[in-house]
């Protein structure tokens, strides 16, 4: 983004308006969405996306492409919820790994690369970025085209420039999902993402879209939604060459020595990293050294090399990954699901905890502990 590309996160007419907020119409891309990302009456939004019709107007969007756009759009307060709670909490670096370059995350990867080698390894020779990094991102953004959002982007962003918070910013955005429509790169009903508006399997917010996306395919759109990755995968690989990409370069590396140059340690006693000017430009696709070490590691580990050598320490709670792996094993054994045994204690293994120290009679806390790993 400008900003980066989604730190906006961390990260979619009747032209009568008020009937459409009223009594919404759902396009089938919404019938899956849960409530609080259904439209709901709203007379305040009402009232502002009058205005704003002619804010577009005057930005150069026709009557044809607000009537067609806003079809059966409306108030989501769901984006609203998701929005104000996000919150400052931070995974450490090995929690995160954990998750965004889990063996799932890694073995469907490898089967995404050989799927689109051709593709992957023309836009390496094209854009000089390497198809590893490209896939890495491509499973970080939406698990490979799996998780690409089907919240309407019109409502999406005019719900949060209604709101207020960040609103110059997401009517902007509004404007460019727009103008998206109206250019014939997708159709309205189609224009969907994320709650926050990121879209497609790269995940770009309308203004990156605008910028960096590239029409692939050459069927004259730039089609970032399509079951067809190529056109999105190719933006991914312009948006990093464009925003200074050295070509034949890696991002970095784990380090266990002495070492030359930029090196970090995001997580105390954990793995350090030498990272150089193309770690640098992941970070301008999400401004986090976590996020850029988890593409870096994940393209590693499709590729072929092995694991981080160095081991992480035990956490707060004096556990190791392996204890916290036994831990929601042993939890899940005795009835009491973690809803998976990653090593990641999230808010389903507090749960799961909860639930067994009141079935024990003990303290319920939901932290776990050394004496828990024993007691199961």
């Amino acid at each position: 983004m400008f900003m980066t590309r989604r730190n906006f996160n961390f990260g979619a007419l009747a032209l009568a308006i008020s009937g459409c907020a009223a009594s919404p119409s759902l396009s089938p891309s919404t019938t899956a969405l849960p409530d609080d990302l259904r439209p709901i009456p709203n007379s305040a939004y009402d009232v502002w996306v009058a205005n704003f019709q002619q804010r577009a107007r005057t930005a150069g969007i026709t009557d044809d492409t607000l009537r067609r756009a806003f079809q059966g759009t409306g108030y989501l307060p769901g984006v609203v919820r998701r929005d104000g709670n996000q919150t400052e909490f931070k995974r450490s670096l090995e929690d995160y790994l954990s998750i965004a370059v889990s063996d799932e995350r890694v073995a469907q990867g490898r089967d995404a690369r050989r799927q689109y080698a051709s593709v992957l390894e023309t836009l390496e020779a094209r854009y000089g970025v390497d198809a590893n990094i490209i896939t890495a991102i491509w499973g970080l953004e939406s698990f490979y085209g799996a998780r690409r959002g089907n919240v309407p982007v019109v409502s999406a962003t005019s719900t949060l420039a209604f709101d207020g918070r960040r609103g110059a910013f997401f009517e902007k955005q509004l404007i460019e999902a727009l103008r998206i429509v109206q250019s014939g790169d997708i159709t309205a009903d189609r224009l969907v993402g994320s709650w926050a508006g990121a879209m497609g399997h790269t995940q770009f917010i309308p203004t990156s879209y605008q910028a960096f996306a590239v029409d692939f395919t050459g069927d004259g759109r730039r089609d970032i939604w399509s079951d067809d990755p190529s056109d999105a995968l190719a933006s991914a690989a312009a948006y990093l060459e464009r925003n200074g990409w050295v070509r034949g370069q890696r991002w970095g590396n784990e380090v266990t020595g002495a070492s030359s140059g930029t090196i970090i340690q995001p997580q105390e006693n954990g793995p350090r990293f030498a990272v150089n000017q193309n770690f640098r430009v992941i970070k301008r696709y999400n401004n986090s050294d976590a996020y850029a070490i988890g593409v870096g590691h994940l393209s590693d580990r499709i590729a072929g090399r092995g694991p981080l050598v160095t081991p992480f320490p035990p956490d707060e709670n004096g556990l190791t990954k392996d204890d916290r792996i036994a831990l929601q094993t042993r939890l899940t054994a005795r009835g009491f699901d973690t809803q998976g045994s990653d090593g990641v204690i999230g808010p389903n293994s507090q749960a799961a905890i909860r639930a067994y120290q009141a079935s024990q009679g003990l303290p319920v806390t939901g932290v776990p502990s050394q004496q828990l790993l024993s007691g199961l």
